[in-house]
C-alpha cells in the first residue's frame, strides 16, 4: 500500500524506524565490544538485533516501502544465522551489518527529500547474499537432541533458536532451571519485563511462556527456562512477582513438556484461553507525538503567558484605582492561581519536549571507532551524563558541532602511537564526552588527553593571515580565540578529517544560533577541553527588558551574569576600546547604539547601567539607558532577510502588546571579540 509523505501512517513508521535503527547501532557497538572480551559475544545482543530488524521489515512492507523491506529481510536472514550459530561474529560481519544499518538510516532520511533519486539497496543486498552463501558452505548440523541427554519429544516444542541456545548452554556445562512466577493480571507484562532484567546478571533466559493452572482472577502464571552457572534455587534474590518457585531440571527427565504445550484437553495451547484473553488489557502508557504538535501547544502556552501579563497589569491598575477593595483582592488571588497553573502547564510541556542527550552520544561512539580504524590511530571514547535532558529541537542541532570537535580532537589533539609513547603516554588516546546540567543550562564537554593547542603555531598562522599584530603581546585566551575565525586552520596538510579551515567557526556559529557559547581550556602536553554552554530550552524564556538608544530590547536572562552601575570615570580605554575592571577581570564594553548605528543623546550624568552578559571568560558589558524589569517572553523568528540580522535572535511581544527585538548575546560577544582583534 503506497503512502504519501504527509500520511500519518508514514510519520508513525518513520518515528518507529528511527528508534529501531538507533537500537541496532547501539547493539552493533555492544557486539563489537563483546567480541573482543573474554566471555565473547552475548546471544541476547544478536537476538535483540534480529527482533528489531524483523519488526522493521514487517512495518516497511506493510506500508509499501519495498526497498527498505527487502534490505531488512536480507539483514534478518544474516542475523538469524548468527543467532543460530551458523555464522560467527567476525569483524567483516560487524562491518557489513554496520554499513547496512547506515544504509537503512540514509534511505529513511531520503524520504524527507523526495526530489532526490531513490537509493538502490541492491549492491548491499548482493554483499549480504555472498556472506550468507559463504556461511552456508559445509553446514552439517547435528540432529536435534543428539548427545544432550534430553528427550527429543520435549525439544520439539522449542523454536529453532531456543533449541540452539539450549544445546550451546548444555555443551558449556551450564545448569538448566525452571522458574514459575505468578503475576497480577493487570501488570504482568511490566512485571515479567522486570523479572527478565533481574535474571540477566545470573544467567540466560532460553524461553518464557504463560502456563495453565490459574483462573484470570487469581493472576497469570509464567514458566521461565534459564541456563546459569549459579545455583538459582538457593540464590537470594528478591524476584519480582507475587510468588516465585525455582527448580533445577534434570537433563533426561520430561517435566519440560507442560511448559511449552499442555496436553490437558481442558486448557488448549498457551494464550488461547478466551476468558484470559478478554481480561487482558494494554498497560503501555507511551504515546508518540510529532514535535510540530508540541510546538503548536508551546506557542499556545506562550500566548497564555503574554495574556497573563496583560491581565496582571490590568489587575494592578484595578487595585490602584479601588484601593484594597474585595473585588480587587479577589481578582488578584484568581490571577495568582491562573498564573501558577499556566506555569505548571508550561513546565510540564517543556518536560515532554526533553530528550536524553545520550541518543546522539551513541553515534559518536561509532564514529570514533570507525575513524580510529581508518587512520590507524587507537582511540577510546568515554561517555558520561548521557541521561542529561535537552529540548528535542536542540538535540539534533548540537550533533554537528560536537562531531566537529571530536574529529578535531582525533586529528589535531591526539598524537600518533609513537609520539604518545615518546611522551610517556599510553598508545591509545582518550576522548571524554560529558554532559551535565548547571542551573538553567546544559554543559557539553569534549576533552582529549593529547598534546593540547600549540599556541605558537596559532600565532604564526594568525600572522600569516594578517590577523595578529606582530608588535602586540597576546594572552592565551586571545590566541585560542583565533581558532574560531572563518578559514583558520593550523593543519599543515589537508586530510579527510581537517585542514580545510572549516570547523571551529562553524561550531561557534551553530552554537550561537542556539543562544549558546563555546569556551576552551588547554594545557600543553595534557590535552584540550571544549565546553559548550546551552540553555535547556529556547521556547519560553525569562528576559531582562532594557532601553538602549531610545529603543526597547529583551536580553535572555540566562545570559545575564549581573547588572551594575558604573561611574564614567571608571571606564578606561585600552587599545582604543572601552573597558571596565570588574573584580579581577577586565570587561570590554559594547555600546549597541554604535553597532546598530542608532541615534542617542548621551547624558552627562556621572554613571550608567552596564549589563554583564556571557559566561566564564567570554563576558562583555552592555551599556544600557534604563532597566525596565523582567518578563517571560516567547521568541519568534523574524524570517527571511531580517532573520539574518547580526546581534538579533528574533522578536517577542510584551504584555502591553508592544513588539520588541530579542538580542543574540553570543553573536554580540563575537562582534566585540572580532573588533578587539582588529585593533
Amino acid at each position: 500500500m503506497p503512502v504519501k509523505k504527509q500520511d500519518g501512517l508514514l510519520k508513525d513508521f518513520m518515528a518507529e524506524a528511527e528508534e529501531i535503527i538507533e537500537s541496532m547501532e547501539q547493539n552493533l557497538y555492544a557486539l563489537d565490544t563483546e567480541r573482543n572480551s573474554a566471555s565473547g559475544s552475548s546471544p541476547n545482543t544478536v537476538h535483540s538485533m534480529f527482533r528489531a530488524i524483523h519488526t522493521l521489515k514487517g512495518a516497511a512492507g506493510m506500508i509499501g516501502l519495498i526497498s527498505l523491506s527487502s534490505l531488512s529481510h536480507h539483514m534478518e536472514d544474516l542475523l538469524d544465522k548468527l543467532r543460530l550459530g551458523k555464522l560467527n561474529v567476525t569483524e567483516p560481519m560487524i562491518s557489513l551489518l554496520t554499513e547496512a544499518t547506515q544504509l537503512l538510516r540514509t534511505m529513511l532520511q531520503s524520504m524527507n527529500t523526495p526530489e532526490k533519486k531513490p537509493i538502490d539497496p541492491a549492491p548491499m543486498i548482493s554483499r549480504i547474499e555472498k556472506m550468507l552463501v559463504q556461511g552456508s558452505e559445509g553446514e552439517a548440523p547435528a540432529p536435534v537432541g543428539e548427545g544432550m541427554g534430553i528427550d527429543p519429544e520435549i525439544l520439539k516444542t522449542f523454536t529453532e533458536y531456543e533449541t540452539h541456545r539450549l544445546k550451546e548452554n548444555l555443551k558449556n556445562r551450564l545448569r538448566i532451571f525452571e522458574m514459575r512466577v505468578k503475576y497480577k493480571i493487570e501488570s504482568f507484562d511490566l512485571d515479567l519485563g522486570r523479572t527478565l532484567e533481574q535474571i540477566k546478571p545470573h544467567g540466560e533466559v532460553i524461553t518464557s511462556l504463560p502456563a495453565s493452572g490459574l483462573s484470570p482472577g487469581a493472576g497469570i502464571l509464567f514458566k521461565i527456562i534459564i541456563a546459569s552457572k549459579e545455583d538459582l534455587v538457593h540464590k537470594e534474590v528478591k524476584w519480582t512477582g507475587e510468588s516465585v518457585e525455582i527448580s533445577e531440571i534434570e537433563k533426561s527427565a520430561g517435566p519440560l513438556a507442560p511448559v511449552f504445550g499442555s496436553t490437558d484437553p481442558q486448557v488448549g495451547p498457551a494464550g488461547s484461553n478466551d476468558e484470559a484473553s478478554e481480561s487482558l488489557k494494554s498497560v503501555t502508557q507511551t504515546v508518540r507525538v510529532d514535535i510540530s504538535k508540541l510546538d503548536v501547544l508551546m506557542n499556545i502556552v506562550g500566548e497564555l503567558v503574554l495574556s497573563k501579563t496583560v491581565i496582571q497589569q490590568q489587575g494592578n491598575a484595578l487595585i490602584d484605582k479601588n484601593s484594597f477593595s474585595d473585588t480587587g483582592l479577589d481578582f488578584q488571588k484568581t490571577l495568582e492561581r491562573i498564573g501558577r497553573k499556566i506555569g505548571e502547564l508550561q513546565e510540564s510541556l517543556i518536560q515532554v519536549r526533553m530528550t536524553p542527550i545520550g541518543q546522539i552520544f551513541d553515534r559518536f561512539v561509532r564514529m570514533v571507532r570507525k575513524i580510529s580504524r581508518e587512520i590507524k590511530k587507537p582511540v577510546n571514547i568515554h561517555i558520561s551524563g548521557e541521561e542529561t535532558a535537552l529540548d528535542k529541537s536542540m538535540i539534533e542541532s548540537i550533533a554537528d558541532p560536537i562531531m566537529h570537535l571530536i574529529r578535531n580532537a582525533i586529528d589535531h589533539g591526539l598524537e600518533s602511537k609513537d609520539e604518545r609513547a615518546a611522551a610517556g603516554k599510553p598508545e591509545t588516546g582518550n576522548i571524554y564526552l560529558r554532559a551535565f546540567q548547571k542551573g538553567n543550562h546544559v554543559l557539553v564537554e569534549v576533552e582529549d588527553d593529547g598534546q593540547g593547542i600549540e599556541l605558537s603555531a596559532v600565532y604564526q598562522k594568525a600572522l600569516e593571515k594578517n590577523l595578529a599584530d606582530p608588535k602586540k603581546e597576546y594572552s592565551r585566551k586571545e590566541l585560542v580565540d583565533f581558532l574560531f575565525l572563518p578559514g583558520f586552520s593550523t593543519s599543515k596538510t589537508i586530510t579527510d578529517l581537517s585542514g580545510r579551515g572549516v570547523g571551529l567557526d562553524v561550531v561557534a556559529k551553530n552554537i550561537a544560533k542556539m543562544s549558546g557559547m563555546v569556551s576552551v581550556e588547554s594545557e600543553p602536553g595534557r590535552g584540550a577541553k571544549f565546553s559548550i554552554t546551552l540553555p535547556i530550552t529556547l521556547i519560553i524564556i525569562r528576559a531582562l527588558i532594557v532601553k538602549i538608544g531610545g529603543n526597547t530590547y529583551a536580553i535572555p536572562i540566562n545570559s545575564v551574569s549581573e547588572s551594575l552601575m558604573v561611574n564614567r570615570k571608571d571606564i578606561q580605554s585600552v587599545d582604543g576600546r572601552e573597558v571596565i575592571q570588574l573584580r579581577e577581570q577586565t570587561i570590554s564594553l559594547l555600546r549597541l547604539e554604535e553597532l546598530f548605528r542608532l541615534e542617542t543623546a548621551d547624558s552627562n550624568q556621572g554613571s550608567l547601567y552596564v549589563i554583564v552578559i556571557g559566561a566564564a571568560e567570554k563576558r562583555i558589558g552592555l551599556v544600557v539607558e534604563h532597566l525596565l524589569g523582567q518578563q517571560e517572553i516567547v521568541i519568534k523568528s523574524l524570517g527571511g532577510v531580517l532573520g539574518t540580522l547580526p546581534g538579533i535572535a528574533g522578536a517577542c511581544e510584551l504584555g502591553n502588546k508592544k513588539i520588541i527585538l530579542v538580542l543574540d548575546v553570543a553573536m554580540l560577544i563575537d562582534e566585540v571579540l572580532k573588533k578587539n582583534k582588529k585593533i
